[in-house]
Parts: C-alpha cells; sequence; structure tokens
C-alpha cells in the first residue's frame, strides 16, 4: 500500500460504486451455465455478486455469512461491494449447524479452491475474476471461519493463496473458555501468522444483550476487540459505536430466521447507516491492499473521510 499525502481529500466508499452490480444465485447442483456448456457446480449453493455490465478484470472477496444466516440477507452489502469494482462470492456454508465449525472451515476452504475451475462460468464473458487477488472476509461465526480458514486449520491445502483477511464483527463462541471448535482466539498478543493485511470491524452495542433471556451476540472476551489484539501489522480496526452485531444485513430479512435477527441481538437505530459503513471500509482496504489506491483507508484514519455512523475506535497497525 502506498503512503498517501496529507491532503485533504474524500473518497466515494459509502456511496454506491460506478459500476452497475447484479446478483446471480448458483446451486451447488447446477450442471450447465446459461449457454448450455459443461461447468464444474460448485461445492455449496452461492449468492455472488458482479459488474454487470463493464468489461474488465476483477478482485475477488469471498464472504462467509454468519451462525444460522442466509447469504440471501447481505444482499446489499455484497451489492454495494461489487459496485466499486469487486467480484463478490458469498457461499451457503450450511442451513443447520451445531458448536464445532470444522466442517463450514471445509466448505469455505472447497469453496476457495473451486474458483479457479468454476466461477468464470458462472460471470458475464467481459467479466474476468483477477484470482491473483483473492481476498477472504466474514461476518460473526463467519469471520471466525474466516481466520480460521487464514490461518490453515482447514485440513484441505488451499490452491489460492489470500492476500487479505477481512473480520466483521467476528466471534469465536460464547465468551473466554468457551470458544467453539476448533478455537481461534490464543489470547497471545500478536500470536496470529498471516502474512497479509487484515481489517478487524465492531460494533459497539454487540457485547450488549438485547434483554436478560439471550446472552449478547458479539461477547467480550471472544468478539472484534480479541482479534485485532492478535493481528500482527498491517492491520486496521474499526468500532462502530450505537450499532449492533447484525446491522450490517439487509434492511428487509425474510422468514423465521429473518425475523429473528431484529430479536436476538442489540441493535442501533437503523440498518442502512451500519451496512453502508461496512461495504464502505471493506471498499477502502480492498482498495488500499489490492489495487494500491489508499485514498479512502487513509481518510478514515486521519478523520479527512466522513463516516456514516460514529467511530468509537479507529487504530492502525502499519
Amino acid at each position: 500500500m502506498p503512503s498517501s499525502s496529507g491532503t485533504i481529500t474524500t473518497s466515494d466508499v459509502f456511496e454506491t460504486g460506478k459500476y452497475k452490480a447484479a446478483l446471480r444465485r448458483v446451486e451447488a447442483s447446477a450442471a450447465t451455465s446459461s449457454s448450455c456448456a459443461p461447468v464444474n457446480p460448485p461445492p455449496k449453493p452461492l449468492l455472488i455478486a458482479f459488474p454487470a455490465e463493464d468489461a474488465g478484470e476483477f478482485p475477488v472477496l469471498v464472504f462467509l455469512h454468519g451462525y444460522l444466516l442466509y447469504n440471501s440477507f447481505y444482499s446489499q452489502l455484497i451489492r454495494h461491494v461489487s459496485s466499486h469494482g469487486f467480484v463478490v462470492v458469498a457461499p451457503q456454508l450450511y442451513t443447520v449447524a451445531g458448536p464445532d465449525t470444522t466442517d463450514e472451515i471445509n466448505s469455505a476452504a472447497a469453496t476457495t479452491n473451486w474458483l479457479p475451475r468454476g466461477l468464470a462460468d458462472f460471470l458475464p464473458p467481459q467479466v474476468r475474476p483477477n484470482l491473483a487477488k483473492v481476498a477472504v472476509a466474514g461476518h460473526s461465526r463467519g469471520g471466525k471461519a474466516a481466520f480460521a480458514l487464514a490461518l490453515g486449520k482447514s485440513p484441505t491445502p488451499l490452491a489460492l493463496p489470500f492476500s487479505a483477511l477481512l473480520g466483521i464483527d467476528p466471534v469465536d463462541g460464547m465468551d473466554k473458555g468457551k470458544q467453539t471448535p476448533p478455537p481461534v482466539l490464543t489470547y497471545a498478543p500478536r500470536s496470529f501468522d498471516l502474512n497479509m493485511p487484515v481489517m478487524v470491524v465492531g460494533s459497539g452495542l454487540g457485547e450488549i444483550r438485547k434483554n436478560p433471556l439471550f446472552p449478547a451476540c458479539a461477547p467480550r472476551g471472544v468478539n472484534h476487540a480479541d482479534f485485532f489484539a492478535e493481528c500482527r501489522p498491517p492491520v486496521c480496526y474499526f468500532v462502530a459505536e450505537k450499532y449492533g452485531h447484525l446491522d450490517m444485513l439487509d434492511d428487509e430479512t425474510e422468514g423465521l430466521r429473518g425475523k429473528a435477527t431484529y430479536c436476538l441481538c442489540k441493535n442501533g437505530r437503523a440498518r442502512e447507516p451500519m451496512r453502508r459503513f461496512v461495504g464502505g471500509v471493506v471498499v477502502a482496504f480492498l482498495r488500499a491492499f489490492l489495487e494500491g489506491d489508499d485514498v479512502g483507508l487513509m481518510g478514515l484514519r486521519d478523520g479527512h473521510e466522513v463516516a456514516p455512523v460514529e467511530l468509537q475506535k479507529v487504530e492502525f497497525l502499519l
């Protein structure tokens, strides 16, 4: 990442980008592309966001959903990221899962390894995925899975190296000492040997209970602060003060699980500001470390860029 100048600048990361982003659902059982040519089906169902009308080569982000959530709940978020010139691949890792995250980590590895042989078949011919620039991100338990994958905790070797890692309010269990297997946090400062840039985004309300009947959705001892404490430079850390663990989801999440997202976690006043912030800071981070354009990211660090949420913490170790 190049050094930015001291000039006060603004960027467009919190607004919809210049590309018209489209969504495509791909079933794991799919056997043919729209042209009826044989293709390789993905190991898990996918939701793919991509620039729909412009020709070019675009970096790829693998995005892992949170616990018992559907990848479709992130449609607005991944379309925002894609509108800035990225292909986002969001697998549905499971529909029902227990506390052990091993299977979803392995499924994320299998999805990553599928990208070179199958992704292009499900994109328009003018859209070329740049597999030399692949990042992995995850929200909640998906954030834990993303860290686990980057740390090599899957027995499946990765065919593609990751260029960057992003944890969106990552959670490693119910409490310190109650981590879900396999544990990721070691509680040794700067212990993560990742050899890639990392961004951690936290929610200020995530560690607060919605009501006495439910635990906090991102409890202290296993949340964003602990993940950041174990990351080595370069790492960027943001905490949105008045927003909750699920506030980056779509405005409307349907079905019983969708309705539950409004009830289980302490929420902010609306989802749109937090979703715009998460989408924008993801774009700023990817631009900086995958494309060499750090204007937006350094603007956030230095206070030159106005975020759509109030930030409780901004910390960079570069």
